[in-house]
């Protein structure tokens, strides 16, 4: 079926001012991309003005129309930069800046004169700079590079660069071999692809947004909201996945924490003070246990870690370490907690089979309360696992 030039562009019209819409509309799901969001709806909506204003170039007189309708194209490309690069919170001025600028002069200069060369070649560079600038910054944005979307735009705005920059630099040797014909058919490929393009980029964008909410909302769920440690989900299911990896087979090791006396706490000095000392014991037991350690608030003031490898062997060297650090430094910290505080461990330790994540924490709970009942502030090794791993 053929469909003529006219139809192509009152489609990419149509559709990019859908996406314009649509994207500005997301910003009420999604107000912490906001920002974000309402650049990415401009440069949408300020490329159906460039398209609109291609159809009538012809109208104006000289080269005026041409010019015109490039440098809104242009700026429409440089918006959708400059929403993309604010994903990573970063900011892209000076650049879109000197090459708008740069273009609007190569039409003062060179437009009436050469205006087909200038609009059917020079111009295309820019929107190729650009679309490979916006690649490049979708590309190396760490806030979305765990999701599979984001390949999804890179491709996109790629393909559109490599396009442009075969307009620009390839097109006219092959008009020049072959004639006009070609020009006309490299103008059909260019707006074909100009219609995906504004199908595409807008759904995937939208896409990346939302998936990027998701994995914020399953992160929440899976977070303790005071301490930032994970939850008693997050535990078992982490757990579960590196006991899996293992094979059931040791050295692992769980410890069960309890702040000690912490209804006391809450009791004499308030809850904001018991908030502030949960928070403390998150930081410490995180600081002397290490990133690899998988620590999460379980309960109230009940918190467990899940320690694999060589970790596992000296767990009760790292448990003791928690336990004097958080009292040594609770009472003295530079904020003015100053409250006496202490925490009851128990320490379950499997060298060889593992048990159930959920059987290793009872046993490393039944050693807790035998630390509590010993006056607290002391580790206790769970007696199933009473013969200490070799070191």
């Amino acid at each position: 079926m053929h469909v003529d030039l006219l139809t192509l562009y009152f489609l990419a019209i149509g559709t990019l001012l859908a996406s314009a819409a649509m994207t500005f509309w997301e910003r009420r799901a999604n107000p912490r991309r906001d920002k974000a969001l309402r650049i990415l709806a401009a440069g949408f909506a300020t490329l159906a003005a460039g398209c609109a204003a291609v159809l009538l170039r012809r109208e104006l007189p000289g080269a005026t129309g041409s010019a015109l309708s490039n440098l809104i194209l242009l700026s429409g490309y440089f918006l959708i930069l400059g929403g993309v690069a604010s994903l990573s919170g970063r900011r892209r001025l000076a650049g879109p800046a000197g090459l708008l600028a740069g273009m609007a002069l190569v039409w003062v200069v060179w437009g009436s004169r050469w205006q087909d060369a200038v609009w059917y070649y020079v111009s295309a560079f820019p929107i190729a700079v650009a679309s490979a600038m916006t690649a490049w910054e979708m590309w190396r944005c760490d806030a979305m590079k765990a999701l599979h979307s984001r390949h999804i735009v890179v491709a996109v705005t790629g393909i559109h660069a490599l396009l442009y920059a075969a307009r620009a630099c390839v097109l006219p040797w092959l008009v020049a071999a072959y004639g006009p014909a070609t020009q006309l058919t490299a103008s059909k490929i260019t707006i074909y692809e100009g219609v995906l393009y504004s199908v595409i980029l807008p759904m995937a964008l939208l896409k990346l947004v939302r998936d990027e909410t998701h994995v914020q909302l399953l992160r929440e769920s899976r977070t303790d909201y005071l301490t930032r440690l994970g939850n008693r989900r997050w535990f078992f299911e982490q757990g579960a996945r590196i006991l899996g990896e293992g094979g059931g087979q040791g050295p692992v090791s769980v410890l069960a924490f309890d702040l000690d006396h912490f209804k006391a706490i809450n009791d004499r000095y308030g809850h904001q003070a018991g908030d502030k000392v949960l928070k403390a014991f998150a930081e410490i037991a995180r600081g002397v246990m290490g990133a690899d350690a998988v620590l999460a608030r379980t309960g109230g003031e009940e918190f467990a870690a899940l320690l694999a490898g060589g970790d596992a062997r000296r767990a009760a060297a790292l448990g003791e370490a928690v336990a004097k650090r958080f009292a040594g430094t609770i009472r003295n910290r530079p904020d003015g907690l100053g409250i006496p505080a202490t925490v009851s461990i128990g320490l379950a330790q499997f060298e060889r089979e593992v048990p159930a994540l959920a059987d290793a924490l009872a046993a490393a709970d039944q050693a807790l309360y035998r630390a509590k009942s010993l006056g607290g502030n002391r580790l206790e090794l769970a007696q199933m696992a009473a013969r200490p791993v070799d070191a």
